[in-house]
């Protein structure tokens, strides 16, 4: 692991902003931290998009979340997950080298996503997750098509 230099999800991140940009989807922010309140001690580890600390007085963990795209009047959080990361039914790969390792550290990966998912639900947040695999790839020829679906979803979101 300590060979594979991070460079983020920027590509994708990319590919979604423009998609925003072509359709007219406007009123969003790219990684605003969101700070919410965690109802008990969480266990799932944190990571550069989350990370927990203790509230002073309060003996309730509070939770930082840091959203790939942040919708604030309309509450919604969305996160694109790479799919080898975030262990994608469809396209996560297992390495055979370390197999142990990677089975714990993308179980923690799944653990933690859940525990947002369901922390920033509990204090009124939409959460809306997008597989990397759904972004449209510029020079596939089905690009339109999904590019179709994934612009549907957004728009079911943010009508919401």
């Amino acid at each position: 692991m300590s060979r594979i230099r991070s460079r983020g999800n920027k590509d994708t991140e990319l590919a979604l902003s423009s998609l925003f940009r072509r359709h007219g989807i406007s009123r969003w922010r790219r990684h605003q931290q969101l700070s919410v309140r965690s109802r008990r001690d969480q266990s799932a580890p944190a990571s550069k998009r989350t990370s927990l600390w203790r509230d002073g007085a309060d003996s309730r963990l509070r939770l930082r979340v840091r959203p790939d795209f942040v919708f604030p009047k309309l509450r919604l959080a969305v996160f694109v997950d790479g799919c080898f990361w975030h262990a994608c039914p469809l396209h996560a790969t297992k390495p055979r080298h370390n197999a142990a390792f990677w089975r714990k550290k993308l179980a923690a990966n799944k653990a933690r996503d859940r525990m947002v998912n369901r922390t920033l639900r509990a204090q009124g947040w939409r959460v809306l997750r997008i597989w990397e695999h759904e972004l449209p790839k510029h020079g596939v020829r089905s690009a339109e098509r999904g590019e179709g679906r994934l612009l549907a979803k957004l728009r079911k979101a943010l009508a919401a």
